[in-house]
Parts: structure tokens; sequence; C-alpha cells
């Protein structure tokens, strides 16, 4: 497979620019992302708040409109690649940080699926889109699954990239306080992160994925990094608490299931014994046994693939989805 070309120009134009001891704002305020960031003003929980999203129009547009989700981990920067290919197909691209994450405003709130779509609808409303080709990737599918559930008349189709909630975690995953979560949460390095990704995210490691590992670790030097955190250890709890495994029967869209066989990603794992990890996260079983329960759902498999198909075999991914997109 191709190496990812996009993904090292996109690097040597500057992405990140600081070194692994550099220290990044908890807005992300010194990461260049690929293109012009934008600010939706939000109202919540008696607090002034604020949206991060990019809206990337094509040259030659095809009228369509796709939506991207990012996962846990990450902000609107790591589809790069895919914005590049979406847009020179002529689709316009619209790119949210979720609040909670990469540019968006760290909010010390009550965080919930229900929330983060009221906040992407409202979105869409201030831009004049009435539907969209939603794609999530991790727990960017956990909410977009929930964004269908409540707005299936504004999503054309439903594209899960990896999703994570394809069980329910609390049924085996031990149960940590939010403030049991923060302190783990405190602890973060760019050590732990980078062994983290290593083992969960790719099938073998790259330095083309440090940027990856810089970003995500490099705020904990910030003296804002307590709250950060704070909504880091919410934010666990919200996808904890709030399974939607449950309610795949009752998506009514087109849904794609795009699944790395070799995922395991398990909310919570670190708190498993190694004999309960290998019972769990196990996706070449989760996504046949996920795509039975959403009616009419193609599911599209890939070989030799963990967590971010978009990234590890980006060639692969990005064929599949143009085949499956419309």
């Amino acid at each position: 497979m191709k190496r990812n070309i996009l993904l090292i120009l996109f690097l040597a134009a500057g992405l990140f620019k600081a070194s692994a001891q550099d220290t990044l704002s908890i807005t992300l305020d010194n990461v260049k992302y690929p293109y012009p960031v934008s600010f939706l003003p939000l109202r919540v929980e008696g607090q002034d708040i604020r949206m991060a999203y990019m809206d990337v129009k094509p040259a030659n547009a095809n009228g369509k409109t796709v939506m991207l989700f990012h996962g846990k981990n990450f902000g609107g920067y790591y589809w790069t690649n895919v914005i590049s290919a979406l847009t020179a197909k002529g689709y316009r691209v619209i790119v949210p940080d979720q609040v909670g994450f990469g540019k968006s405003s760290k909010a010390l709130i009550h965080y919930s699926f229900f929330l983060l779509a009221r906040f992407n609808k409202q979105l869409l409303d201030n831009l004049g889109i009435s539907n969209v080709t939603l794609l999530g990737h991790s727990m960017g599918g956990m909410l977009a699954t929930r964004f269908t559930l409540m707005y299936p008349q504004m999503v054309n189709k439903l594209l899960l990239e990896d999703p994570i909630g394809l069980e329910d975690y609390h049924t085996f995953v031990p149960y940590v306080t939010v403030d049991e979560e923060y302190q783990t949460e405190l602890k973060t390095t760019y050590e732990s992160v980078k062994k983290y990704y290593e083992t969960s995210y790719f099938m073998k490691w790259s330095p083309d994925y440090d940027y990856l590992v810089k970003i995500a670790s490099g705020v904990n030097k910030s003296v804002n990094f307590p709250p950060y955190a704070k909504v880091a250890a919410l934010t666990y709890a919200m996808i904890y608490e709030q399974p939607v495994c449950y309610e795949f029967g009752l998506i009514k869209v087109p849904t794609v299931l795009f699944i790395g066989k070799e995922d395991n990603t398990i909310v919570g794992k670190a708190l498993l014994k190694p004999e309960e990890q290998a019972k769990h996260g196990q996706y070449k079983l989760l996504g046949p046994e996920t795509a039975k329960k959403i009616s009419g759902c193609k599911l599209v498999e890939f070989d030799n693939c963990k967590h971010i198909p978009h990234i590890e075999i980006t060639g692969e991914f990005l064929e599949a989805l143009f085949k499956n997109i419309n």
C-alpha cells in the first residue's frame, strides 16, 4: 500500500511546529490546522463557550456536504487527507472540533452525546446546511449515531469508521468515578500517550504518526492542564455511561460500517485483566454483529489494520469511502 503522501506533505507544511517537550495551550492555539478555523458561539449551563470548526469548500462543488466527527483523543487536524480527497471530488466538508476537544472550549459541563449532537445541529443551521453525509470515527462514531437518531432528516448517509460503543462497556469494565479518572488523566505524559497509540491504534508504528502524540500530550505542561484533564475525565464518563449499541436497530438511514479487523479497542481497557481484555473489543467479531443490527447496513472490512484506517491505510480507506459515499 502506498505511503500516506498527503499526510507527509501536510506535516512538512508545519501542522505541528513544537518538539515533544514544548507546551501547547489547551485550545491548541499553537497547532496549525490545515484550513482556516472559525468559531460558533454557544451558551450552555450559564457559560459562554465556542465550538471550533473548519468549513472547506471545493473549487468545483458537486452540491453535497460531508461532516466529519473526530475521535476522543483527536481533533479536526487528523482528517487532513480525507478533507483533501473529498474537496477534490467536489464535496463541501465541515469539520468541527467537538466542545471539550481540539480548539473548542474546554467547558466544565455535563457532557452528553445528546448535547454534542445539538451543538452540531446548531452549527449546520448556522451554516444554512440542511443535510449531510456523516462520517464518524471512534468516539465520533458514537456521536454520529446519536446525531442520526436525533436528526434523521439531516443525514443522507451514515458512515462509521471503527466506532467505539459497539458494546456496552459498563457491563464488563469496572466503574471509576470522574475524580478517579481525573487523577489518571493528570498523569498523562508523552511517553504514556505514545505507548498507548503504538499498541492500540496502529499495526506498526511510523514516525509519520509522531505528530498525533505530540498534540495529545503537549498540553500536559500547560498551567491550564488540570481543567483539560477534568474535561477528559468527564468525556470518558460520557462514553462509559451513554451506550448507543442498544439503538442501532433504530437507525433508518443508509449506513456503512468501516472496520479494521485487527482493532481491539476497549474504553477502559487498562482496568481489565488480560483474560478479560481478550473477551472484548474484537472488531472482527463486533463489526459483523453490529452490521446485522442496522437495517441494510453494508460492512467494509480492512485486513491488517487497527483503529484509524483513514491514516494507517489511507489509499485503501479512501477507495472504499468513495465506493460507498453516495
